[in-house]
């Protein structure tokens, strides 16, 4: 997916940080360049540990990253393993699994960051990548996606979807090339994703587990960049802390 306009539509657009806002480009200071060099970081080291085992002669695949770090119900949530709300947003199925979340990442992420400046925009990834196993137990629950408590849910797609709709609320009428080559508004592709998700999530079909946790990660995504005021709470920036500090006077 190529950007061909790089306009913002909406009036009231207002970044946090001065620096030039614009989709895509690699800023080896920001905090999208480095989530995803942590994500190919960490696809690299479960490639390279995993293994296969034979037991009573049939032939497994072990991967030690993957066993730690990914997201079942019996593990979260029943062994209290709370960790891996977070550790499966860093993990991936495959190559092709890893290139389209960081792609989506690459895109949209630097609007994102400079919008809500780096450290409300960190949290607001990572809750969305939370939002998506939450959203995917609730319609476990609702026995809607059918799925086991072991399957497991790997992947940044939940925090990736809060990304793209949190853009196409920000510049709904930016044009985007869906594959290089059809153009289409920002705030269409989101709609059509989530339309596809939501299909998928209803009919049980296939990835039903991972598009309900794409619905979490995008609905939470709405609801944080519409009122983004909540994550002021996680802006550590110093200029945040010199506003808030209380004055210290020191008689000599």
């Amino acid at each position: 997916m190529g950007i061909q306009d790089r306009e913002y539509s909406r009036h009231d657009y207002a970044p946090r940080s001065s620096a030039p806002v614009s989709f895509g480009g690699m800023n080896m200071m920001s905090v999208t360049t480095w989530l995803i060099a942590i994500n190919v970081v960490v696809f690299l080291l479960d490639q390279l540990t995993t293994s296969h085992v034979l037991i009573d002669g049939m032939r497994y695949i072990y991967q030690p990253i993957t066993l730690w770090g990914q997201f079942t119900t019996d593990d979260a949530i029943f062994k209290l393993q709370l960790w891996r709300f977070l550790t499966f947003q860093f993990l991936h199925a495959g190559f092709t699994h890893l290139l389209f979340n960081m792609l989506g990442l690459y895109f949209f992420g630097p609007l994102i960051e400079s919008y809500l400046g780096r450290w409300r925009y960190l949290a607001f990834y990572l809750l969305c990548g939370m939002a998506g196993p939450i959203s995917y137990l609730l319609f476990y629950g609702l026995h809607v996606a059918a799925a086991d408590r072991g399957a497991s849910l790997i992947g940044a797609s939940a925090g990736v979807f809060g990304v793209l709709v949190a853009a196409a609320r920000i510049a709904p009428n930016v044009t985007v090339l869906i594959y290089g080559v059809i153009p289409a508004r920002l705030r269409t592709v989101a709609w059509v994703l989530l339309g596809i998700a939501v299909y998928t999530v209803f009919t049980n079909g296939h990835n039903a587990g991972g598009e309900a946790a794409h619905l979490g990660g995008a609905a939470l995504g709405y609801v944080l960049i519409k009122n983004s005021r909540w994550l002021d709470i996680f802006d550590f920036s110093s200029r945040r802390w010199r506003r808030q500090s209380p004055r210290v006077y020191v008689r000599y």
